[in-house]
């Protein structure tokens, strides 16, 4: 646990928190800049035609699907032949039709606003927990502080940060994921149930964090055993995770009558195609890229391992790598690759202060790469053009 700072250190971490939200913030405001000069360059689309910034946000992809849900709720009987709004959790689009309810605001205002105010929580939780692991394991305060700034000036860059602000479910994810860390990293197990169960509700990402409490539970048997009342909370903890990643599928198969109704619901996506656990990243990478495909995924995934595994990893902590590792091996196995993809990289917030380090010149070659491949993301991607066929 860490000590509680004196007057002086109150005062340094206060402005230090206010950095934080201030640099995340202005991340946003460059991605809105981006997403109102592509919304100027958006051609012929199924959506709006010459669409505002605010359109452009809350009607395109997913987002349409989110306001369907939030409107009408989900539809019965189950689709199971086509695409329909059971493939998305239903937390972020009832949250957003109780604050509808509650202000008397539409969609189109409730919806992005939620995205940006969770996003700001999560960039803001985030760097508590970068600074907090990073003092565990051995860092000073001063370079803790600094990592946990550079994280979110990353966080608010990476490529398909605009969603972030966008009608998506990312940022609520993405809050959750980070308060549940910062809980567990605090021992404070049960109130983490609370956003592990919010996150099984909000995107299907919540069982990677049973294998994120078990290596938080095996290290602190190691270097510091729990009592048995954190004992049962850690294994609440661990239940609760499991429970929170299959309530959605449960509930779908309940609603549809049959037990894999949820796995039939993603496959109407991917034009019936089922998820082959790894083998489908070598199908998809020889399709794009013949011969090059194997390499390119088995380069992918020593990537993977070698950014949570090599030495300067320690800097994440236990629990930030932990979750780091589970996440990254969770899409290699469950996740169907996509262009999409790109966009479920949002929640591997660890990557970043691993890349980083305590280099500031490090830091402003990553942050310029960022912002110029979140530049070909907007363009690309969310504007819908060349790469029609290729959702976000």
């Amino acid at each position: 646990m860490t000590d509680l700072p004196g007057p002086r250190g109150l005062a340094r971490l206060r402005t230090w928190a206010v950095r934080v939200v201030a640099v995340y913030l202005l991340t946003r405001l460059f991605s809105a800049v981006l997403l109102l000069i592509a919304a100027a360059h958006q051609g012929p689309n199924p959506w709006a035609q010459d669409p505002t910034y605010v359109q452009f946000t809350v009607l395109w992809w997913d987002a349409g699907w989110y306001e369907r849900i939030a409107d009408g709720g989900y539809p019965l009987p189950v689709p199971l032949g086509t695409q329909s709004s059971w493939a998305f959790f239903p937390l972020y689009p009832v949250l957003v039709r109780a604050l509808m309810w509650v202000t008397g605001a539409g969609f189109a205002v409730v919806a992005p606003t939620l995205s940006l105010v969770a996003g700001t929580v999560a960039a803001a939780a985030l760097a508590r927990v970068v600074r907090e692991q990073g003092e565990r394991a051995g860092v000073s305060p001063a370079a803790a502080r600094r990592r946990g700034l550079a994280v979110v000036l990353l966080l608010g860059l990476f490529p398909a940060a605009p969603v972030l602000q966008a009608a998506y479910a990312d940022a609520l994810a993405l809050a959750w994921v980070v308060l549940a860390l910062l809980l567990l990293g605090r021992r404070r197990y049960l109130l983490a149930v609370l956003p592990v169960l919010a996150l099984g509700l909000t995107r299907p990402v919540a069982l990677p964090f049973v294998l994120v409490v078990a290596w938080h539970a095996y290290r602190r048997r190691r270097c510091d055993p729990p009592s048995r009342g954190e004992w049962r909370a850690l294994a609440t903890l661990g239940l609760a995770s499991v429970v929170a990643g299959l309530a959605w599928p449960a509930v779908t198969g309940i609603a549809a009558g049959r037990w894999d109704a949820y796995l039939v619901v993603q496959e109407a996506w991917r034009s019936g195609d089922a998820v082959a656990p790894v083998a489908a990243w070598f199908s998809f990478a020889i399709g794009y890229l013949g011969g090059w495909g194997v390499p390119a995924v088995l380069l992918a995934v020593v990537a993977g391992v070698a950014v949570v595994a090599v030495p300067a990893a320690r800097r994440l902590g236990t629990d930030l790598r932990a979750w780091s590792a589970a996440y990254l091996g969770w899409l290699l196995v469950a996740v169907q690759p996509h262009s999409s993809t790109i966009r479920q990289l949002v929640l591997a917030v660890g990557i970043p202060v691993v890349l980083v380090g305590d280099s500031r010149v490090r830091l402003a070659a990553l942050a310029t790469f960022s912002a110029v491949c979140q530049v070909a993301w907007v363009m690309v991607l969310w504007r819908l053009g060349l790469a029609y066929g290729w959702p976000p």
